[in-house]
């Protein structure tokens, strides 16, 4: 019995409107979209059709794209990179000293007017993950495997 649930054209489009409710972002991906049962998402060709995943055990497949809770979605660095092009809000721009930062995997302090919930991390053209806005500071959400050390 499969972990992964396939998601159709209904679900799939809840997930666009969350996204473009939370970035004002219009995304329409040419992927399979499957869900695990700790409500992570993952893309993938759409090819998996032709596969019988009902009696693989899996807990994921493809691209780890975002997980979606009662907060709303949380984007991977992955999933910040598909959407941040075309995201027109809760997008924060990062300097140098803040990047570093961030992967070190320390929370940022820095204030941003407009911004709610999770948000897009950007430095210059690069989408760098998401955090979560809230007081004003942003919650680190890099998983310590991805972390580096400067």
């Amino acid at each position: 019995m499969s972990e992964l649930k396939i998601l159709n054209n209904k679900e799939i489009k809840e997930i666009y409107k969350i996204i473009e409710q939370q970035w004002n972002a219009k995304i329409k991906l040419d992927y399979g979209v499957l869900k695990n049962n700790k409500n992570r998402v993952f893309i993938i060709s759409k090819d998996i059709s032709r596969i019988d995943i009902s009696n693989l055990r899996l807990n994921s497949i493809g691209m780890y794209f975002c997980e979606i809770d009662k907060q709303g979605i949380r984007l991977s660095i992955e999933g910040s990179q598909l959407v941040g092009p075309k995201a027109t809000k809760n997008v924060v721009e990062l300097n140098e000293e803040e990047i570093k930062k961030w992967f070190k995997g320390e929370d940022l302090e820095k204030e941003c007017k407009d911004c709610n919930g999770f948000v897009i991390l950007k430095y210059n053209k690069d989408f760098l993950g998401n955090g979560k806005y809230k007081d004003g500071k942003i919650l680190n959400y890099v998983g310590k495997t991805r972390r580096i050390n400067l």
